[in-house]
């Protein structure tokens, strides 16, 4: 089989009608059987969720690929997921991404240059008393990073666990590349905002809080974020309370620190899903995450009232890269012996890597 690098979609995926691409996909399903498998982040589109053979989170998902034993896996997600799939899965599958375009803002704000540069200055402050963690939204290189110098991957169901472990074995954390993620879950473990500071990849220095110093310093987080949840705003929280004092505010840990301490509920994109799906019939839910997600639960507990917490918001631009017609053209190359997009990466990054995800699925066991 060939490998592909071209990008643009070709003209005649548009051209197909809904009813002829939905046909072309599920041809392509029934023509590979087991030898496929096509997991969807919860924040895909719905006519791309349709057709996955499994839906979860981050660690859901990093979990089902490790464990699949598919020749193909065509991952409807975003590229630092696929690069997990290709670490966890062995050298005879193939990880394929429909939109090499789907990427993560997230994760392009840590480069391995940056981290190297910052670990340096770091080191030099503190000696060897830090434990590099990333978030599972960071590329292989950052992952691989953390894995050769003691560190770990996580995800935000397992964030945590993940920094308990960490402070067992040194002084302190560098967390990347989620700030406000690193924030909030410290701040849960009982860890002051006092004792923390930024890192600033631009300036190449550390910000500290005016009760901050450089000594007591316990956690240092990656100045990051998440495009689309750091949209959620404790003034969003305050309308919608002024409108309804009944509403129920649940959000993504991954939105700032003040959004998160004034909503009644905060956690993972599993979490967020099992709160609504237990929550009573009749009861009023604003959802700061991801608007494919929000739209979804509104859709399957229609008993419920379920919205997002901004009205304004859009989705996640880059996981909505991946739409019917990049799904359709993925299946149509792979049956026609050509793999389209497919995530490689090499075996000194995958290596390092590979100990910080196992440590990170180790938690979860």
């Amino acid at each position: 089989m060939a490998i592909t690098k071209t990008v643009s979609l070709p003209d005649e995926y548009r051209a197909l009608s809904m009813e002829e691409k939905i046909n072309r996909i599920k041809a392509a399903k029934a023509f590979f059987g087991e030898r496929l498998f096509i997991p969807g982040h919860h924040y895909q589109r719905e006519d791309v969720i349709q057709f996955a053979d499994f839906t979860g989170d981050s660690l859901q998902l990093a979990k089902k690929c490790g464990e699949s034993n598919a020749e193909f896996i065509v991952f409807c997600g975003v590229h630092f997921m696929a690069e997990t799939a290709d670490i966890l899965t062995n050298s005879t599958q193939r990880v394929l991404l429909p939109d090499l375009a789907a990427g993560c803002s997230m994760a392009d704000m840590a480069t391995l240059s940056q981290t190297k540069r910052a670990w340096n200055t770091l080191t030099d402050m503190y000696g060897d008393s830090i434990v590099p963690l990333t978030y599972v939204n960071s590329t292989a290189e950052i992952k691989a990073f953390c894995g050769e110098n003691e560190g770990a991957c996580l995800t935000s169901s397992n964030a945590k666990e993940m920094v308990q472990w960490a402070l067992t074995k040194k002084q302190r954390i560098l967390f990347l590349p989620d700030q406000h993620l690193g924030r909030n879950t410290a701040y849960d473990l009982g860890i002051p905002l006092s004792e923390m500071a930024v890192w600033c990849p631009i300036k190449n220095e550390l910000e500290f809080t005016d009760e901050a110093n450089r000594e007591n310093v316990q956690v240092i987080l990656w100045k990051g974020h998440c495009s689309v949840h750091e949209k959620f705003t404790v003034n969003h929280i305050q309308e919608l309370r002024n409108k309804d004092p009944q509403i129920n505010i649940i959000v993504h840990p991954e939105c700032s620190h003040e959004v998160v301490q004034a909503a009644d509920e905060a956690g993972s994109t599993h979490h967020i899903i099992q709160i609504i799906e237990k929550a009573e019939s009749g009861s009023k839910w604003a959802v700061g995450t991801e608007m494919n997600l929000v739209n979804r639960l509104a859709m399957k507990h229609t008993d419920k009232t379920i919205k997002s917490l901004n009205p304004y918001m859009c989705p996640c631009l880059t996981m909505n890269r991946i739409d019917i017609e990049h799904l359709c053209w993925s299946l149509d190359s792979l049956k026609n012996g050509t793999y389209q997009f497919q995530i490689s990466v090499p075996p000194d990054i995958s290596k390092y890597a590979m100990i910080a995800l196992d440590r990170m699925l180790i938690s979860v066991k």
